[in-house]
């Protein structure tokens, strides 16, 4: 068997090395060994970089624009919005919420890497409903289905009597989880639904270019009922929107996803624009003076609060920017201001806070 083994290797050794002859296993061995230890040291060395990279990252601190106004403790009349990370908003008027998104259950950065199976947390889920009062949901909109966007849908929808608002991939990720058909509203197209005082128009918008070589990230559609457990990767995109929430007091833009359709948004007057910045710095500065004036010039908006600024991974209630390879929120802050400097001098940029209701009719006036 050993004489076998060792004719065997010295085939291959003549055939991946034609110059070695005879006497040449204990060569390749060395060979072998050399190659092993030159990949463990190349691989240790990304390893290395990665996790420089990924501790690499501004600080908030160093995003100099003001707080939005915190609404009272006390019940009001006003409207109010909740930023509960990445692009999850709870919009509230007292009688009506409505949830943008829904993403609380927050598989680590090892799962997402490896493409591991992940499940709800039921126990966050929980503790997000009951923390933020989630007791007058009436509508549940992702705007688009990617899971750090429509995760969790399905299990808040089944705590409530909420309607699921979306594509056809974001109904199968409802469909999945078990929430009753009567619950779930397919949209083919745009749309344009009333929930109490609350009218919401959604507008089919393209996703940002910002996957590998400019194409859009986990794309496609989820095509039948997504049960749980599945990879992160299982959330086909499925169709992308911009939802304009309306009620008596103002006006609102939620715009997730930093891609745009030009024109698309000509005709939409708002007051307050929730702007998703999650990798603009990707597809470069002039991209994203384009989306800018595609989405707040366009419309109007007075008051703009980026969404999506910070790291998707961290768990849920822990607010840290991404990595700067990843996404550098520092320099599209910068850009950000220069954009409203050029074009939208009567608008103002407010940071949101994570967990806190602002009033978002009745922020004060903009600097110029």
């Amino acid at each position: 068997m050993l004489k076998t083994v060792r004719s065997m290797l010295s085939m291959l050794s003549l055939i991946a090395f034609p110059r070695v002859r005879h006497g040449s296993v204990a060569i390749w061995v060395t060979y072998a060994k050399r190659t092993a230890l030159t990949l463990s040291a190349i691989i240790a060395v990304i390893i290395i970089a990665l996790a420089f990279l990924w501790q690499d990252r501004p600080s908030l601190e160093s995003i100099d624009w003001p707080s939005p106004a915190i609404a009272p403790t006390v019940n009001t009349d006003a409207v109010t919005v909740t930023w509960l990370g990445v692009t999850t908003l709870l919009f509230d008027d007292g009688e009506t919420q409505i949830l943008i998104d829904g993403f609380f259950s927050r598989p680590s950065l090892l799962d997402i890497a490896l493409d591991l199976p992940v499940d709800n947390d039921a126990a966050r889920i929980n503790y997000a409903m009951n923390k933020f009062r989630m007791r007058r949901l009436a509508a549940i909109i992702p705007v688009h289905s990617h899971f750090d966007n429509a995760m969790d849908i399905g299990a808040i929808a089944n705590r409530s009597s909420a309607s699921v608002l979306g594509s056809a991939s974001t109904a199968n990720v409802a469909r999945g989880a078990g929430v009753p058909e009567e619950q779930i509203i397919v949209l083919e197209d745009s749309g344009r639904f009333t929930f109490g005082n609350f009218q919401v128009t959604l507008y089919p918008v393209t996703h940002a270019p910002i996957g590998w070589g400019g194409s859009i990230p986990i794309d496609g559609a989820i095509e039948a009922p997504l049960t749980m457990p599945q990879p992160a990767s299982t959330w086909r995109m499925g169709g992308n929107f911009s939802i304009v929430i309306e009620h008596p007091q103002g006006t609102a833009l939620v715009h997730g996803s930093p891609g745009y359709r030009k024109y698309a948004l000509g005709d939409v007057a708002v007051d307050v624009v929730f702007l998703g910045v999650g990798s603009l710095s990707t597809p470069g500065r002039d991209y994203a003076e384009l989306y800018w004036q595609h989405t707040v010039t366009a419309t109007g908006g007075h008051s703009v609060y980026p969404i999506y600024f910070d790291d998707s991974t961290k768990p849920f209630g822990e607010v840290s920017l991404a990595p700067k390879f990843i996404s550098n929120f520092a320099e599209t802050a910068q850009w950000l201001e220069e954009f409203r400097h050029r074009w939208d001098r009567d608008s103002s940029l407010f940071m949101p806070v994570f967990g806190e209701p602002i009033t978002i009719f009745s922020q004060p006036a903009a600097e110029s």
